[in-house]
C-alpha cells in the first residue's frame, strides 16, 4: 500500500488506529477458521462512527476491498482478509452508550464484548439474551454480522430477534441511521435484512439491542446418560412434548473428557457417554412445570442420574464447561474444525450417528457438543493442520456431513455463517435464481462489490466477487 495512503489514514485515525507493519498484520490473517489465511495490506481501527465513515470514504476513492472484523472468533472464514484489501476492526469501539431501563434496551458500539453488555445491564435487573459459546470474547457487531446463536437461543431466539436498530457505514462512507425511532416499521425491514449479511452490506458501528428482565428463578440440571442416542432421543421427546426450557445442550464422552482435563472442568462425570445440560427460567411454578416432565423424559430414556445445580456458582461452572468445550479440544489435538449444521430435531439421533460414522471412516477424532434443542449440531473434528493428508480428510468429512444433513432436510448453518467455509454448498440449498436474487440485493447495498468480496454467495452466481476459497 502506498506510503501516501498510509499517511492519509494515519491522519484520519491516528497512530493507534493504523496497523501496517508486516509482523503486526500477522495477527489478523484469519478468524477462527485457521485453515484459510490471507494477510491484509492494512488494519484500520476507528474509534467512532465518524472515523469509520472517514476511513471508508478514503478506501472507496482508492477502490480498495474492505473486510470488517469484530473479535475474530468467527468459524466460517467470514473475517478472512482479501488480498490487497483493508481490514477494519472494531476493537477500539467498546463503549456502552446507553442502558435504558424503562424501555429495556441498550445502545452500544460494535466492538462491545457480548458478556460485557450483560454485565452492564444486570445491575438494572436486565440481560442480553443471545449468548454464543465465545460470549466472553465475541463482539455485538460480529454477532450482528453472523446472526449468532448460543445455548439460550432455544427460548430467546438468535441475534436478529434482539436487534432494534443500527447505525451503518456504507461502502462509500455515507452513514445510514436505522436507530429507533428513525427506523420505519411500515417500510422495508432493513435492520432485519442487515443482520446475518456477513459484512457484505456495510459496517454496523452502533447497535440498539433489546434487553429482557432477569428471570425470578433459574434452575440448571445435568442428566447423565450411558448412551448418546438416548440423550438425543430425550431431546426429541422434549420437543414433541412442547416443553420450553431456555437451553438444551448435549456433550458426548470425548467432549466431557476434554473439558474435565482442562481449566474449564465442570464436574461432568468422565464415565458418561453423554450429558444433557438443561436450564429453565421464569417463576417457580413455570420452572417446575418445565423441569418435572423433562426429568421424567430423561429417566424414561435411561438417564442414570440427574443432578441439580445447588448454587449460582455451581450453575456457572456447569456452563463454563459447556462454553469452554471448544477451547478444551486443544487437549485432543492442536487444531479444531467446528462444523455448524442444523438438522430436523426428530432426526438428531441418526444425524449425530452419521457424523460420527463419517469421521470414523476418515480415521478422524470427532467430538459432539451441540445446541440440541435447536437441532444445531457442532461436530468437532480435532486434527493437526501441519499434516496435509489429515487436513484433506477433515475437509472431505465436513463436506460429507453437510451433504448428509441437507439431504435429510437440514441447513448449512445455524449460527456460524457461510463465509468461505460453506460457500460452494449454497447451491445444495438454493437454486440459481435464488442466488442471483441475493446478488441483486447485495449490489443495492454495495454496487462495486468491495465489502467482504468472495464470501457467502458462490462465485458463479456473482462473478465480480473474489475470495480466498477453501484449500483442496
Amino acid at each position: 500500500m502506498r506510503r501516501e495512503l498510509i499517511d492519509e489514514l494515519l491522519a484520519a485515525l491516528g497512530p493507534a488506529g493504523v496497523i501496517h507493519e508486516p509482523a503486526r498484520l500477522l495477527a489478523y490473517e484469519c478468524d477462527g477458521l485457521a485453515l484459510l489465511r490471507q494477510r491484509p495490506s492494512v488494519v484500520l481501527l476507528p474509534r467512532t462512527t465518524e472515523e469509520c465513515a472517514r476511513t471508508m470514504r478514503i478506501l472507496h476513492r482508492e477502490k480498495i476491498p474492505v473486510v470488517g472484523r469484530g473479535a475474530g472468533t468467527g468459524l466460517s472464514g467470514g473475517a478472512t482478509p482479501v488480498e490487497g484489501g483493508a481490514l477494519i476492526g472494531f476493537a477500539r469501539m467498546r463503549d456502552v452508550l446507553e442502558v435504558n431501563v424503562a424501555d429495556q434496551y441498550a445502545r452500544v458500539q460494535a466492538g462491545v464484548v457480548n458478556v460485557d453488555l450483560t454485565l452492564a445491564a444486570e445491575k438494572h435487573g436486565l440481560f442480553y439474551a443471545p449468548d454464543p459459546s465465545s460470549q466472553a470474547a465475541c463482539t455485538i457487531g460480529g454477532n450482528v454480522g453472523e446472526n449468532s446463536g448460543g445455548p439460550h437461543c432455544f427460548k430467546h431466539g438468535a441475534t436478529t430477534r434482539h436487534i432494534l436498530g443500527l447505525v451503518i457505514v456504507r461502502d462509500d462512507g455515507s452513514v445510514l441511521d436505522l436507530s429507533p425511532p428513525l427506523a420505519d416499521p411500515l417500510g422495508y425491514d432493513l435492520v432485519g435484512l442487515f443482520v446475518g449479511s456477513e459484512g457484505m452490506f456495510g459496517l454496523a458501528t452502533e447497535i440498539t439491542v433489546r434487553l429482557v428482565p432477569t428471570p425470578a428463578v433459574t434452575e440448571t440440571l445435568l442428566a447423565i446418560f450411558t448412551d448418546l442416542d438416548a440423550a438425543c432421543d430425550a431431546v426429541s421427546d422434549a420437543i414433541a412434548g412442547r416443553l420450553e426450557p431456555s437451553a438444551l445442550e448435549i456433550l458426548d464422552r470425548l467432549t466431557i473428557q476434554a473439558v474435565e482435563a482442562s481449566v474449564f472442568a465442570a464436574g461432568y462425570p468422565k464415565e458418561a457417554e453423554a450429558v444433557l445440560l438443561v436450564e429453565a427460567e421464569g417463576s417457580e411454578i413455570e420452572v417446575e412445570a418445565t423441569l418435572a416432565p423433562l426429568r421424567a423424559i430423561a429417566h424414561k430414556r435411561g438417564a442414570i442420574d440427574i443432578r441439580r445445580a445447588r448454587s449460582g456458582a455451581e450453575r456457572k461452572q456447569l456452563w463454563a464447561g459447556r462454553k469452554g468445550a471448544f477451547g478444551a479440544m486443544g487437549r485432543i489435538a492442536p487444531d479444531l474444525y467446528v462444523a455448524d449444521v442444523v438438522v430436523p430435531r426428530t432426526k438428531l439421533r441418526e444425524l449425530v450417528a452419521a457424523s460420527t460414522r463419517i469421521a470414523r471412516d476418515k480415521q478422524l477424532k470427532l467430538a459432539n457438543v451441540f445446541h440440541a434443542g435447536d437441532g444445531n449440531l457442532h461436530p468437532n473434528i480435532s486434527y493437526d493442520r501441519r499434516d496435509a493428508d489429515e487436513v484433506r480428510r477433515v475437509l472431505e468429512a465436513s463436506d460429507e456431513i453437510m451433504k448428509v444433513v441437507v439431504a435429510a432436510g437440514g441447513s448449512l448453518t445455524g449460527e456460524h455463517g457461510v463465509g468461505l467455509e460453506k460457500q460452494e454448498f449454497m447451491s445444495l440449498v438454493f437454486a440459481d435464481d435464488d442466488l442471483r436474487a441475493m446478488c441483486d440485493v447485495r449490489r443495492a447495498w454495495d454496487p462495486d462489490g468491495r465489502l467482504n468480496p468472495g464470501k457467502l454467495i458462490p462465485v458463479h452466481a456473482c462473478r465480480e466477487m473474489r475470495g480466498t476459497g477453501r484449500p483442496r
